[in-house]
Formats: structure tokens, sequence, C-alpha cells
């Protein structure tokens, strides 16, 4: 049996995880320093938590479920302590990206990231159907990627990984560059901005005198469609005045060098800036 030490284990995501190792064949030792997220895996779990050095004692995997910010600090106190061949996991490829863990060539580095559950999927149990999340009752994919160690180790992290964000629909392999394109890139500067942007424009139209509850059932039917015709969920296409619009509002809305945020040094500012 593994034994894992789950860092920031009383914190909202480290909670996530800790739910689902509970009952696992890991053996896991969480550790947590502030005293309202012990006292709320205490009260979630019924787990107490331990000190970092007997947490580390043994421990063939150590996963950092601490703040992006947080992680170069953790992990220079954490990883000269490890012993050779431990495998250390971050949740997300910002930190890693951005050089924040210690050289050290003995220590496997293990990226994995939850895509979340698709819009589009065969859910049919409302728990299912409301675990927007992930990692409680819809299956979701999940991105991996063995930055340094042996290639053996990287089924040792899927595994873990496997368990942590389960149910899982998908597991795929990336490096931790093509993981930063994913997010921040694809995820947050142009998915999560232009849905802020779709709500800002909803509530336009509501200012505007359009009944708000008619608004939003308007843009959400329409998300659902249309999001279906361009991924190729169904097969369709749109009509020519639907096309007029798109031709109209692209140079509208967006620069024409817009694909620029994907290029490696507004990636690596992009994650400078969140950590």
């Amino acid at each position: 049996m593994m034994k894992i030490a789950l860092l920031g284990a009383g914190g909202k995501m480290g909670v996530r995880l800790a739910t689902n190792l509970k009952g696992s064949r890991y053996e896991v030792a969480h550790v947590e320093i502030g005293e309202a997220g012990r006292a709320r895996l205490r009260e979630v779990l019924g787990v107490e938590c331990v000190d970092m050095d007997a947490a580390l004692a043994g421990a063939g995997a150590v996963i950092l479920a601490v703040p992006d910010t947080a992680i170069q600090a953790v992990a220079a106190t954490v990883v000269p302590k490890l012993n050779p061949g431990t495998l250390v996991m971050a949740l997300d490829a910002a930190a890693p990206f951005a050089g924040h863990f210690p050289e050290r060539a003995d220590v496997t580095y293990f990226v994995s990231h939850p895509c979340h559950p698709p819009i589009f999927n065969d859910e049919t149990e409302m728990a299912a159907k409301r675990d927007y999340f992930g990692g409680v009752a819809a299956k979701q994919a999940i991105v991996s990627a063995l930055m340094q160690g042996p290639e053996e180790h990287y089924a040792v992290g899927e595994e873990i990984a496997r368990t942590i964000y389960g149910p899982i629909l998908r597991s795929h392999r990336v490096t931790v560059e093509q993981m930063a394109l994913l997010e921040p890139g694809l995820s947050e500067t142009v998915c999560a901005t232009l849905l802020v942007v779709m709500k800002e424009a909803m509530d336009e139209v509501v200012a505007r005198g359009v009944d708000p509850v008619a608004a939003r059932d308007f843009l959400l039917g329409h998300l659902n469609i249309l999001g279906a015709v361009v991924m190729g969920e169904v097969q369709g296409a749109f009509s020519d005045a639907c096309n007029k619009a798109i031709a109209n509002g692209k140079p509208r809305l967006m620069r024409d060098d817009w694909r620029g945020v994907f290029e490696p040094q507004e990636i690596a500012a992009s994650i400078r800036a969140i950590t």
C-alpha cells in the first residue's frame, strides 16, 4: 500500500481529494496548517491531520493541494526531505511551468489536472447532472504530464490521478508545456473571458429592456445548440443569416491577432501573473 502525503488537505481542493482517497488502496497522511481546515476534515471525513515530517516519512507520493502562489515555498521546504524516487504531484501546470519546483534529479515531478465534466454527456442521474466540477458523480476526462522521472512513474501518477479525480471518462497524456496551453491559455484566457463577455452581453440586453428570464433562457438555449453544431456534437450547419452575423461580429469583437495569447511569451507572462 503506497503512502500519500496530502498537503493542504483541509482546503477546498484538498477536501475533494481527501474524500476520493478515503477508502482507496492508498494510505493517506493529511497535512493542513489552518485550524479551520483541520476542523473541516474532522467534520466531513472524520480524519485527523498529522505534522509535515510525520506525513512525509515513508511517503511514496506527495500531492500539493495548495494554492499556486504557495507551491514554490512549499516545494522548497518539502522536496529536500523526500526519499529518492518519491513522486511529487502538482494539480496545475502553472507553478511547474514557471520553474517553481526545486532542482532534484532523483525525485519524480508529475502534473495532473481535471478537464471537468463535459457539457455534452450521457449522464442520467441528477447527482451527476449537477456535478459541474467533477470528482463526485459525473465522469470527467483528465490530463497528466510526467515532467521528470522514470517512465514507469507515469502509470503510478496516472493511477493516483484517476483516484482523486474519479469517476474518469478519459485520461490524456500531455506535456507540461501543452498543459499550460490548455490552462491558462485555452480554458481561462480564452474560454472564461468569452463566457464573461457573454454574461455581460446578456446583462446589456436586459438593461435595454429584455426580460432577464427570457434573456437567460435565450442565451443558454442557443449556447446548447450552437455549441453542439460548432463542436460537431450534431450534424448540422448554421443558417446563411447566422454565418453573416458571425462574419460581421467577429472583427467587431475579436482583435485580428488574438491567437497571440498562445505564444510562449504570452503564456509565460500569464503564468507569472498567477504564481
